[in-house]
């Protein structure tokens, strides 16, 4: 039996004008051919599936044909498109005979021109292999499920918490792969879409209205007929012609049973939309006055509005400036990313004091700059080696360590992780343990720096990644949609 596997991700921020290049993909590394299974053996959502199938006890040979990942941002360009649906068109031309096709992709990928990237990309995929070949469809819970990608796959599974756990979603793709291929089922599937839309601050599925949706599904596949009940909190700055919350259940050879139980985590999500839009955020010269007074330990700044894990540009300077005006004399960890800023550094050199504006380049609509002066610390070109991650290194491009009165900035020049891993800090010479403060550029991955915080605060912040949604400037969602609109029930509006 021989198995391919694609894994192509990308989460975009349609309010993030900044566009995802293939220079993007590349600084997580594009790999093709057999390389996938060696560097992602035991990691990740490849990992997750090598690992159940390599078990299996089955003769199966894969047949890896191409993996790239670009961290969330705006859309990504016609070339980067490109690029990746002649590496699927060439790479499944190329395989020979193919049993089945595990496609591990994002699900709210958008590019210039296109909504739906999976759904075309999933087209790709069944031009080449025709009707009949299963595919088994792996996806991040914040994807946007389209009528193409319920069509034209055999299967769709997803992730089952937040923080993510990928390697979980490629052991339940496998495990869902192998009883079809070995264990006579016959997958059909219920799908709901949802009018609704949330910010991110409820999103953490161990706690609040998504812990009661997804401990429901978790409950749900505890009968065997059952392959997966997923849910999808679809990311929430994505401004496309098909968007909203979906559920997606997936049983074997059982319709009636998928669709009512289709309806009732729909009905449920449905029953919980009020709670979903709930505001923890506290305004920014609260927070910063909060985490400065705290009696210990590092005080984590979710910096809400410009989330780099949900697509933001990395650019804010909005915690910065209430810091600095406030006098705040705790030492604090911060990132930017600004290749402007990070040139005009490089310049400089280290040990240089240089004035100058930063932050608002990318996304002027939200941030303007700020003029500060500082050092010039470490400068570093290249790979940033990372533990406890998807993968073993990342490349940030130029990164240079600044020093603004108490706050040390890195500054890097692609995206990467910004400073949401301790490790970057760590590389450059910093201990974030002797700090007050570390604004993260995220809404909900904190588990990086959990080892080393006392406590999260939530900063209402504005960005491309803004709590405030009802502000944002919608052009492509479907109408009516809760909470844009006033909106009694999902019935009748989802398709």
């Amino acid at each position: 039996m021989r198995i391919a596997l694609i894994h192509i991700g990308q989460e975009t921020n349609d309010f993030n004008p900044v566009p995802t290049t293939l220079r993007d993909y590349e600084a997580f590394g594009i790999v093709e051919g057999e390389a996938i299974i060696e560097t992602f053996r035991g990691v990740g959502e490849i990992g997750g599936f090598l690992d159940v199938i390599e078990t299996s006890g089955h003769a199966i040979t894969m047949v890896p044909i191409v993996r790239g990942w670009a961290v969330a941002g705006g859309r990504i360009t016609q070339d980067a498109y490109r690029f990746f649906e002649q590496k699927i068109r060439l790479g499944l031309q190329a395989a020979g005979p193919i049993d089945a096709l595990t496609l591990q992709l994002h699900g709210a990928c958008a590019a210039d021109g296109i909504d739906d990237v999976e759904g075309a990309q999933l087209q790709t995929c069944r031009d080449v292999l025709g009707p009949n070949v299963p595919i088994v469809l792996g996806l991040d819970h914040h994807g946007n499920v389209t009528k193409k990608m319920v069509a034209l796959s055999t299967a769709i599974v997803g992730h089952r918490t937040q923080p993510h756990d990928p390697y979980d979603t490629g052991r339940i793709g496998a495990e869902v792969m192998l009883r079809i291929l070995y264990g006579g089922a016959r997958p059909v599937m219920a799908w709901r879409k949802l009018p609704l839309l949330s910010h991110q601050e409820q999103f953490l599925t161990a706690q609040g209205p998504m812990k009661t949706w997804f401990d429901r599904a978790r409950a749900m596949e505890a009968d065997p007929r059952v392959l997966q009940a997923s849910n999808y909190p679809m990311q929430p700055w994505l401004d496309v012609a098909e968007g909203g919350w979906s559920t997606v259940v997936v049983t074997d050879n059982d319709q009636s049973l998928a669709e009512s139980l289709a309806d009732e985590l729909a009905d449920l999500a449905w029953s919980l939309r009020a709670e979903f839009q709930k505001k923890d955020a506290v305004p920014i010269d609260d927070a910063v006055r909060m985490a400065d007074q705290a009696a210990s330990g590092l005080v984590v700044l979710s910096d809400t509005g410009d989330t780099v894990f949900g697509g933001s540009s990395g650019d804010s300077n909005l915690i910065l400036e209430s810091i600095l005006r406030l006098g705040v004399q705790s030492p604090v960890l911060m990132p930017l990313i600004e290749p402007e800023t990070v040139a005009t550094l490089v310049a400089a050199g280290e040990g240089a004091k240089v004035t100058l504006a930063v932050g608002g380049h990318s996304a002027p609509k939200f941030f303007k700059p700020l003029m500060v002066t500082g050092t010039v610390g470490r400068i570093h070109r290249g790979m940033v080696p990372l533990r406890n991650y998807y993968q073993a290194e990342i490349d940030m491009g130029c990164t240079v360590v600044f020093q603004v009165g108490p706050v040390t900035m890195l500054v890097s020049e692609y995206r990467g992780v910004a400073g949401n891993l301790p490790d970057v800090y760590e590389f450059m010479g910093i201990d974030p343990r002797q700090y007050k403060m570390a604004v993260l550029k995220t809404a909900s991955n904190f588990q990086y720096f959990a080892a080393l915080s006392s406590q999260v605060i939530r900063v209402d912040t504005t960005g491309p990644g803004q709590s405030d949604v009802l502000s944002l400037p919608w052009e492509r969602l479907p109408r009516p949609v809760y909470p844009l609109d006033p909106l009694a029930d999902w019935r009748g509006v989802s398709p």
